[in-house]
């Protein structure tokens, strides 16, 4: 599903939809999924944009180190809001997972300043950071080797993301209310340009609404399904 630049979420169907959202087989895609690709694809323009006004030499000097592990072999024939629903589809991780992952993507940048998302590493680093951030966020988690099948990834590739990013990221993990609260505001402010986008404070409520609506799934159930990609 391609995602209009006039797309209008109201308030009202954002707090619905973070706040009942139920974890079954036929549930829609969160709403946040469309703010975060939106956001995604601003940055990899922007950051298109700088690379063509600068040196070859001077931009690519600005990256290497380890950060290198997330570029992909080529780049991926899907679009990133593509790729987030197949994640969705395949793990059914909840809104919140998403806001965290968002989260976790602006402090690795942060910590990481020479570190550019771009076309090579984005879809890596997304299928890293909502793993990781669903371990964080859910009590029930599909093992590494599902995610990567998700992802298309080697298990090996995804388990070595992982751990390179947990120690570029310093082990900084830990996201309070206060500050998933401020990434919501953010994602407003970034994405809606006042088009009414708005993400409620689901992270509070995250833990009662998945003990009254979970239901533990078997991986093995998807696994039939898989368009096969590879990253």
């Amino acid at each position: 599903m391609a995602v209009s630049n006039s797309l209008i979420i109201s308030p009202r169907e954002l707090r619905s939809d973070l706040y009942s959202y139920s974890y079954q087989d036929n549930s829609k895609t969160p709403l946040v999924i469309s703010l975060l690709s939106s956001l995604i694809d601003r940055t990899l323009t922007r950051n298109q944009r700088i690379s063509r006004r600068a040196s070859p030499a001077c931009y690519s000097s600005c990256g290497g180190g380890k950060t290198h592990i997330f570029d992909c072999r080529e780049i991926p024939d899907l679009t990133i809001q593509s790729y987030l629903e197949r994640i969705f589809r395949y793990t059914k991780a909840g809104p919140s997972v998403y806001v965290v992952a968002y989260v976790y993507i602006d402090r690795f940048c942060q910590i990481n300043p020479g570190f550019k998302i771009s076309l090579t590493n984005v879809h890596r680093l997304l299928i890293t950071t909502i793993m990781i951030a669903s371990k964080y966020v859910e009590d029930l988690n599909y093992r590494n080797s599902y995610f990567a099948k998700v992802g298309g990834l080697e298990t090996e590739d995804l388990n070595r993301l992982e751990l390179e990013f947990l120690f570029l990221m310093g082990f900084k993990l830990h996201v309070n209310v206060s500050v998933f609260e401020s990434y919501c505001c953010h994602l407003e402010r970034e994405v809606s340009f006042g088009g009414g986008y708005r993400i409620e404070k689901a992270l509070r409520c995250a833990e009662e609404i998945k003990s009254g609506q979970m239901i533990v799934q078997d991986p093995n159930h998807h696994h039939h399904q898989f368009a096969r990609i590879l990253l």
